[in-house]
């Protein structure tokens, strides 16, 4: 008799991301050069809601699970593999981690940094390489700049904040909750604005920026945002600044007024870290090298909120859908817990 495991699947694709269902499917079995991993921990990102609702530029074959960075131990490996059963490690891949098992190639893996969690190890590549590539690689961050990072609440936020403080920047972060600005706070961000307005619409945030700039604005200012956000943040960067496109969460694509970009001799620059690596396979190696080490180092240790079981995955895509999530939430897996996550309250 066949074994079996328990996996969220898209059958089909919808605007709701309840639709998905929890199933019971066949135990797959590695093949050479393939390792299976029994996962503890998956991290829940806007791209696994995006693909069950087929708007992200990567659509994979359905029926398929989303999730997308994971964590837990190797424990079949086919001919030709290094690894060993027991063996604690990181995965990366497009799909398929809402599930008891993976099955990926070999090189899809990399050991556990010594000293983090299943949860943090899931939690820390995409949104720290994303940090990685704008800050070092696109907008050339120097010590003693000011970086304005927008978002700093979210995970690809936060990784933005620690970056900029590991590389030297006086960093200035925004969000919208005061509770959850208090959490950036308190991991080193050096001032925090809240830029939800009275009206619940975002920005108001240029005065604040320029009376701590000494009215010269931020050296580099990091955008998952776009919106308001963008068009406010054109009027509070400094002279030969770089604006980093990361994302548009608001919903709203901008128009950069070009008469600013002249007059202030600034640079929009846009950034999607995995098609860097893609366009740029050895420079992406080494960023994916530096990112590790930090993470070995402890100098990478990702702030979670949430954390639920698979059965409860929708659940945790909610929570991140309706902007809950401070930091990172994870789906746990074959009854791992991590209590240290706490849901984060107004």
């Amino acid at each position: 008799m066949a074994m079996i495991m328990r996996t969220i699947l898209c059958e089909a694709l919808a605007d709701d991301i309840g639709s998905v269902q929890l199933r019971e499917v066949p135990l797959p079995e590695p093949g050479p050069g393939q390792v299976r991993v029994r996962l503890k921990a998956c991290a829940v990102n806007f791209p696994d809601l995006l693909m069950i609702q087929g708007k992200y530029q990567f659509k994979p074959p359905l029926p398929f699970a989303p999730g997308g960075e994971a964590a837990g131990d190797i424990d079949a490996c086919g001919a030709g593999v290094s690894w060993h059963e027991g063996d604690a490690v990181i995965v990366g891949m497009r799909y398929g981690g809402f599930a008891d098992y993976v099955v990926v190639d070999a090189a899809q893996v990399k050991a556990l940094p010594a000293g983090m969690s299943y949860a943090a190890g899931a939690s820390y590549q995409t949104a720290y390489l994303t940090a990685y590539v704008a800050l070092h690689r696109r907008g050339d961050l120097q010590p003693g700049e000011t970086l304005l990072v927008h978002g700093a609440t979210g995970g690809v936020g936060m990784a933005a904040v620690d970056l900029g403080k590991y590389m030297g920047a006086q960093v200035i972060a925004t969000g919208g909750r005061d509770s959850k600005l208090a959490v950036v706070a308190a991991r080193g961000a050096d001032h925090v604005i809240n830029y939800t307005q009275a009206d619940g619409s975002l920005g108001g945030f240029r005065e604040q920026v320029k009376a701590l700039t000494d009215d010269r604005g931020a050296d580099v200012i990091y955008d998952p945002v776009g919106g308001d956000v963008f068009d406010e943040s054109m009027r509070c960067v400094n002279w030969n600044g770089r604006i980093l496109t990361i994302g548009f969460t608001s919903g709203r694509w901008p128009s950069a007024p070009v008469n600013l970009i002249l007059i202030k001799q600034i640079s929009v620059i846009g950034v999607r870290a995995g098609e860097y690596g893609r366009r740029a396979p050895e420079l992406g190696k080494e960023n994916q090298r530096v990112l590790y080490e930090l993470a070995a180092s402890g100098q990478i240790q990702p702030y979670i909120s949430h954390a639920l079981p698979l059965e409860q995955a929708v659940a945790a895509m909610r929570l991140l859908e309706n902007r809950q999530v401070v930091g990172k939430a994870v789906v746990t897996l074959n009854d791992y817990q991590y209590p240290e996550a706490a849901s984060a309250k107004d």
